[in-house]
């Protein structure tokens, strides 16, 4: 089981960095062991996102202290452990610069659900504004965990974002409809600011579809596989990996 989610954490950070969230060797991912859930995997410090390894991840306790691993931990391990002490339910959590969401983030305005991706945040995200700086002990990472909330995601201002899942799959989802969201809007800003958004019943229903489960699990299956017709090597274990279609949301 360990393999398998060690294959699915590095697949989570190449389609990342495809998607435009990379940040040279910063920005982290980590996945809960599902036989002992007060430790998880997570991206190592000194490489980019998607340069994980079977050979680099390491392994770190809810405290945020490696417990295996040749390579360093990342100092902001204090998002993932206090994320995963709060939320029992959280089995992912990615933390990225995109900068389309720190360019939103300064505005000091709300989304609005003016895309198909704004819609899915039209109860609000939280913003993180105790510190601009990196979180660094265990006191910040808390404060983070409670700006997060129940919900899956929080714009820490003037620095980045972070997203919360039960699979590796949902938080990228939402990592990726949040940057989407906040580049849409930041082009209708430089064009004067929307005047149109979803609302009603049609806004209901979108931000009803853009929470399916299905989604999460064929998105990043699509993902994965177009990371691998580019860069796939004939021995990549990762790119040989099949993960099942989600058929649950089509009708025949």
């Amino acid at each position: 089981m360990t393999d398998k989610l060690r294959e699915k954490l590095i697949n989570g950070g190449r389609v990342l960095v495809d998607e435009g969230q990379g940040d040279y060797v910063w920005g982290h991912i980590s996945a809960r062991l599902t036989d002992d859930p007060n430790k998880f995997l997570m991206k190592p410090g000194c490489v980019g996102i998607e340069e994980m390894t079977d050979d680099n991840i390491i392994t770190v306790n809810i405290e945020g202290d490696k417990v295996s691993g040749d390579w360093p931990r990342h100092n902001e391990v204090f998002i993932h452990s206090e994320v995963m002490r709060a939320r029992p339910d959280v089995n992912c959590v990615i933390h990225t610069h995109p900068e389309y969401a720190i360019a939103f983030s300064s505005l000091g305005k709300e989304l609005s659900p003016m895309s198909n991706d704004g819609t899915m945040f039209s109860a609000g995200v939280p913003i993180f504004s105790e510190t601009t700086d990196l979180i660094i002990n265990q006191a910040r990472g808390k404060a983070v965990a409670k700006a997060l909330g129940q919900g899956g995601v929080v714009i820490l201002r003037n620095h980045g974002i972070v997203t919360a899942g039960r699979s590796i799959e949902e938080a990228i989802w939402i990592a990726l409809k949040l940057e989407r969201a906040c580049r849409v809007q930041l082009m209708a800003e430089w064009a004067g600011g929307p005047k149109f958004v979803a609302e009603g019943e049609d806004l209901q229903e979108k931000n009803k579809r853009g929470s399916r489960g299905d989604l999460y699990t064929n998105v990043f299956n699509y993902l994965v596989r177009s990371w691998c017709r580019v860069h796939g090597k004939a021995n990549d274990p990762c790119c040989a990996e099949h993960y099942e279609t989600d058929l649950s949301g089509y009708k025949e």
